[in-house]
C-alpha cells in the first residue's frame, strides 16, 4: 500500500483526508448545479460518492483530499494514481492525475492555485509518480489558469472530445507536467 501523502500546506490551505462529517457538505458541493457547469458528470449519485469516499483510506490508487481554509473546507482535490497507455514493460504507478472543485464562494481568490500545487507535491514528493496530467473545459479559463499557474503545461486541445451531459460535445484541454519539470519549480520558487 502507497504512503498516504496528506496533510501538506501550500499557500494557507490545509490539504489532508477527508473525515466523515466532511462528506455531506463535499456531496452537496459536488452536486452544486453552478458548481458543476464544467464538469462532464454534473451530478453524482449520493451513495456511490459516499462509497468513493469511504473506501480512500484502503485505496492504494485514490488519494482524494480536501482543502481546509482557516478551518472551513473550502475546495476538495482529487489526485489518482493511474496506469499509462500499456505499452508492454511500461512501469506500473508512475503516473497520476489530479482535479479540483473549488467553493464558488472561495473562487478567484487562489485556492485552487493553491490545491493544483499542492496536488501537484503530493504526486511528485509525496508518491514519487512520474508524470501528473489534469483536464479541463475549453470554455473554463479560469481552471485552464489554475494548471498554467500551478506550472502545468498545455499539452492537448481536444476538439470536442468530450460528451457534456448538459452541453452536447465540448472541447477539453489537457494538461501535465513531469517529476523534473517540478523539482525545477520548486528550486525556483526558493
Amino acid at each position: 500500500m502507497t504512503t498516504d501523502p496528506w496533510p501538506i500546506s501550500v499557500g494557507g490551505l490545509l490539504l489532508r483526508d477527508a473525515r466523515p462529517d466532511d462528506i455531506e457538505p463535499l456531496l452537496a458541493l459536488r452536486n452544486d448545479p453552478s458548481v458543476n457547469r464544467f464538469m462532464l458528470v454534473t451530478h453524482v449519485d449520493p451513495d456511490t460518492f459516499r462509497r468513493r469516499w469511504a473506501a480512500i483510506p484502503d485505496s492504494d490508487t485514490d488519494f482524494h483530499c480536501v482543502a481546509e481554509l482557516d478551518g472551513q473546507v473550502v475546495a476538495m482535490g482529487f489526485l489518482d494514481v493511474v496506469d499509462g497507455m500499456g505499452q508492454p514493460g511500461m512501469p506500473k504507478r508512475t503516473e497520476g492525475a489530479i482535479g479540483y472543485i473549488v467553493h464558488p464562494a472561495h473562487s478567484g481568490r487562489g485556492v485552487g492555485s493553491d490545491l493544483a500545487r499542492g496536488l501537484l507535491a503530493a504526486a511528485f514528493d509525496g508518491l514519487g509518480l512520474r508524470r501528473v496530467t489534469a483536464s479541463c473545459n475549453a470554455d473554463n479559463p479560469a481552471s485552464a489558469r489554475v494548471l498554467e499557474k500551478a506550472g502545468m503545461r498545455r499539452e492537448q486541445h481536444g476538439v470536442q472530445d468530450s460528451w457534456h451531459a448538459d452541453l452536447g460535445w465540448v472541447d477539453g484541454y489537457q494538461y501535465a507536467l513531469l517529476a523534473h519539470e517540478w523539482t525545477a519549480l520548486a528550486a525556483a520558487r526558493l
